[in-house]
């Protein structure tokens, strides 16, 4: 193959015969290996609970933050996080003996949305959920369903 016609390929990133090929016999694919490689992509911050329950400003601010990202990475549906929130609601109310469990049941449920429809924006929330229930303060219960709701206005 000539030299110009090889850079195009390369360009265009195709594969194809046997100058592609390394000495092992296998392909080289370069798109691939930059994938595979040590680096992780860092997510967010952590959302800070302490943070979240003193701050309404911090709670508002992580809101819209969660909401871009679902924006740019997500292909959730609004019902998806209704239901979801509608949960949220429910596990509030109920009884505080019960008040714990609820919200462990949520975060395997909230886990499952996040791994079934490739949520991943929401991992964060899932992070912070796991907080709230091993601090087991109605506070901490409140201001989580406050952040939700105002995911899924903003969502809107």
């Amino acid at each position: 193959m000539p030299p110009e016609e090889k850079g195009i390929r390369e360009q265009r990133g195709g594969r194809g015969g046997p100058r592609d090929r390394e000495e092992g016999g296998g392909r080289r694919d370069d798109r691939r290996d930059d994938r595979r490689g040590d680096r992780r992509l860092e997510g967010p911050p952590e959302i800070d609970l302490d943070k979240l329950i003193s701050d309404s400003l911090y709670l508002d601010n992580q809101a819209h933050g969660i909401v871009s990202r679902m924006r740019d990475m997500d292909s959730g549906t609004k019902s998806q996080l209704r239901r979801l929130y509608n949960a949220v609601r429910r596990a509030c109310r109920a009884p505080e003996t019960e008040r714990q469990h609820q919200f462990v049941m949520l975060r395997a449920r909230l886990a499952y949305t996040i791994a079934r429809h490739s949520l991943r924006s929401l991992d964060q929330m899932e992070k912070l959920l796991l907080q709230v229930t091993r601090k087991n303060d109605m506070r901490g219960y409140e201001r989580f369903k406050d952040l939700f709701e105002a995911i899924v206005a903003y969502n809107e």
